[in-house]
């Protein structure tokens, strides 16, 4: 009789389905937004055939134009070192980066759907804030699995989601490795009350890719019905001719409402899914450091990654001190975690956790009072005098 599954396993399976709708919809997305691409382009080109447009329409419709062409040139970059890490990995007879709950390849339209997801105009840190390497690895990190290309070497998605604080991503590969700890827990009653935490993060990733699968769907309606009024807005230009002063007002008019839905059809490709974005933020981490000026300043400041690692993990997570105890004592021992946040066995314990719970409370409520929190609690820190 085949071995029952644990909380913590029947959770991950959930979030495996969930994470692969996710990406279903995101190819989708990708299919949708490349149309809405080519209908601006043939746009476009109406518009450069105008003669003495306005200079203000002009800027206007060329900066699009330039938003586009960054999100392309960043699907295409996904795309290639996509397939690049693949080649590696089978070089290093890995089970490749579409292993796991990846998208079986990915092609042209599933990494515009990524670019999209994460967006060009986003800040924080998805994948567009990211450069270089670290923008890809976040991109292949959320496909899920198999070695990244990183500086010459491998870097487990794992270690990816940990480093890059993923988008919602700890569901599968990054909880995976930080629940390994489990193992090394002897007490039955503290085994439980640990698979419990990650049983709670699972099911909170869980639900944030569900709403993000209906923010999905809906951002696919609109680019549908833009596309179809872009359709229309291309037909009627074309009747216009070529110089914009012996256009009638009404027509005049109506050119200056279709660089208004120019922009608003750029946005829809451009603009990030937002419950995929990460939960906490390199903002929320400068506003944090920000907030105070003496000890506990410096401790956030000499504790990033392990800040934002944790923070995300932990999002919305309610932990009294025999959980932070527990979790603590599962993370150290875990070498892969360590080495993804620059802390070594000696420097990390509960209190790093208490730390975060703070940094997490400030980002919750954001009011005058967290600072003065942060300081009576940084000052005991033994670590925050480095």
């Amino acid at each position: 009789m085949a071995k029952k599954l644990s909380k913590l396993q029947l959770a991950q399976q959930e979030a495996e389905i969930i994470v692969k709708k996710a990406n279903a919809k995101i190819t989708e997305l990708g299919a949708h937004g490349a149309e809405l691409d080519t209908s601006l382009d043939t746009i476009q080109l109406l518009f450069n055939r105008i003669r003495n447009m306005p200079e203000e329409n002009v800027q206007r419709y060329r900066n699009q134009e330039k938003i586009r062409i960054k999100w392309k040139q960043q699907a295409r970059e996904i795309e290639l070192e996509y397939k690049k890490a693949e080649v590696q990995a089978a070089g290093q007879g890995a089970a490749g980066v579409s292993a796991g709950f990846a998208v079986a390849a990915l092609g042209p339209t599933a990494a515009m759907g990524i670019a999209t997801t994460f967006g060009v105009a986003s800040t924080g840190t998805a994948i567009s804030a990211l450069s270089g390497a670290a923008a890809t690895n976040a991109a292949l990190a959320w496909l899920g699995g198999g070695a990244l290309a990183a500086g010459g070497g491998g870097m487990a998605a794992g270690s990816a989601f940990l480093a890059l604080a993923g988008p919602v991503g700890w569901a599968i590969a990054g909880l995976s490795i930080l629940s390994s700890g489990l193992f090394l827990i002897k007490t039955r009653g503290d085994k439980e009350r640990l698979e419990n935490i990650f049983v709670h993060i699972s099911n909170r990733d869980i639900k944030s890719y569900e709403l993000a699968i209906v923010e999905l769907n809906e951002r696919i309606k609109r680019i549908i019905d833009e596309n179809q009024i872009l359709s229309k807005a291309i037909t009627q230009i074309e009747t216009f001719g070529t110089e914009y002063d012996r256009m009638s007002e009404a027509q005049q008019y109506e050119l200056g409402s279709y660089v208004n839905l120019m922009e608003s059809s750029t946005a829809l490709l451009v603009n990030p899914i937002l419950g995929l974005l990460p939960k906490y933020t390199e903002q929320d981490y400068e506003k944090l450091c920000a907030s105070d000026a003496d000890a506990s300043a410096q401790y956030f400041v000499h504790h990033k990654d392990m800040l934002i690692a944790l923070a995300n993990l932990l999002y919305k997570i309610t932990l009294d001190d025999k959980d932070k105890k527990l979790l603590a004592k599962s993370l150290k021992k875990n070498k892969e975690f360590l080495s993804t946040i620059n802390l070594s066995r000696k420097e990390f314990d509960s209190s790093d956790i208490s730390m975060v719970e703070i940094a997490l409370n400030y980002r919750y409520e954001n009011t005058a009072s967290a600072p003065r929190a942060v300081t009576a609690i940084a000052s005991a820190k033994k670590c925050c005098q480095c």
